[in-house]
């Protein structure tokens, strides 16, 4: 188990401006990774409603699960590794591993058995090092929408905030409220559903 408190900052883009960037920062398509996230919630999406978040991310032949719950500042993500079989299990069938994130979520008052398989986000990602963090540059598709999105992830968020702030601006890019991947794949999957 690996827990880690993760500060960042989001903006979501035009195709022109995130091809703009990828332009400006010189990242062709050879330096993007893709990365496929599964998200999990019950029926009644009881850890979305205690802003909190477990998914699945495979990156070529690793997998591993990470729950996101709310912190003082920023998320705090709890991430386990799993094998490909457990992470198979938990996509096919809705059978999670057990382990460290069972317990933290047990001890949210959700029954670990209610969780199922939610769906699928694959995102093609560019980063590099930009002023003391990572500059994130993702084109993102799931549920027959597709998003482009610009996130800055730091360890101090004051300085943090204002280089992003910054680079908007440089780039004339207007500040847009952006909610996080699992949070856009949820509003899109409950309007599915309804």
């Amino acid at each position: 188990m690996f827990q880690n408190i993760e500060i960042e900052f989001k903006n979501m883009l035009t195709k022109d401006e995130y091809e703009l960037l990828l332009k400006k920062f010189d990242l062709s398509e050879s330096s993007r990774i893709t990365q496929e996230n599964h998200y999990f919630d019950t029926k009644d999406f009881a850890l979305k409603n205690k802003k909190s978040a477990l998914r699945i991310r495979q990156k070529g032949k690793q997998y591993e699960m990470t729950l996101k719950q709310p912190a003082k500042i920023g998320l705090l993500e709890t991430t386990q590794k799993i094998t490909e079989e457990e992470a198979s299990l938990a996509i096919q069938v809705g059978t999670l591993p057990s382990g460290a994130i069972e317990e933290l979520i047990s001890k949210m008052g959700i029954m670990f058995a209610n969780i199922g398989y939610f769906g699928s986000l694959l995102t093609k990602r560019a980063e590099l090092d930009y002023k003391g963090g990572i500059l994130v540059l993702d084109h993102s598709l799931y549920l027959n929408k597709e998003d482009y999105e610009l996130e800055y992830e730091v360890e101090n968020e004051q300085l943090g905030q204002k280089i992003f702030k910054e680079l908007l601006n440089q780039y004339a890019i207007p500040y847009r409220k952006t909610e996080n991947k699992i949070q856009r794949f949820y509003n899109q999957k409950y309007l599915e559903n309804h």
